[in-house]
Formats: structure tokens, sequence, C-alpha cells
């Protein structure tokens, strides 16, 4: 009899066993006037340095550093000490880098 071939199959897998890819999302609250939560996610654990800077470049805060676990992790930014304007928050994590901005209002 004949043989059926079939080249590689590709599996999705969605929901609660899809596997974390890299991520940085968007701050909540944006705008921020008081505390403000980042969450990011790894596909593996990694080294992850997040950290916070003004629209001139200084680096205002450094909100995590060191090992993380693969999947969603979060760092929570005291943002009530900075003045009102735009900052830029970066994650690096396994030679990744991902940047977003964030409001800070009073």
């Amino acid at each position: 009899g004949a043989k059926d071939r079939f080249g590689p199959v590709r599996v999705e897998a969605r929901g609660k066993g899809k596997k974390a890819t890299f991520n940085l999302s968007q701050n909540y609250p944006n705008p921020a006037r008081g505390t403000t939560t980042i969450t990011f996610a790894l596909a593996q654990a990694s080294e992850v340095k997040l950290e916070v800077f003004d629209v001139s470049g200084r680096k205002v805060a450094t909100l995590a550093e060191g090992p993380r676990a693969a999947g969603e992790n979060s760092a929570t930014f005291d943002a009530g000490r900075l003045a009102a304007g735009i900052y830029i928050y970066r994650l690096c994590a396994g030679g990744a880098v991902a940047t977003k901005r964030l409001a800070v209002v009073k």
C-alpha cells in the first residue's frame, strides 16, 4: 500500500499553556499621578534591567536589576516624586531591548 507522508506540523498553543515571549507592556495607570505598574514578559529566565529616563536621557530610577523568571513579571514605580512630564522606560533582557513612554501628571 501507499504511505502518506506529512511535512512538519506547526502547533500554536493558545490560552494558559501559551509560551511567553519577550514583551514590555504599557504602564498602568498612564498617566501616572503616584504609583504605576510596569509589566513585562520574558521567553526564558534572564538577567534584566528596567530603568526610567527623563527626556534628556538622564536615568531617574532603576526598577529591576538582576535575574527574573520566564513568564510575566512586574515592577511598581512611585512616580509621585518626579516632575510632571514625559519619561521613557527601557527593558533590557537576554539581548533584547524594548522602550515605552510614561506620562506623569500632578
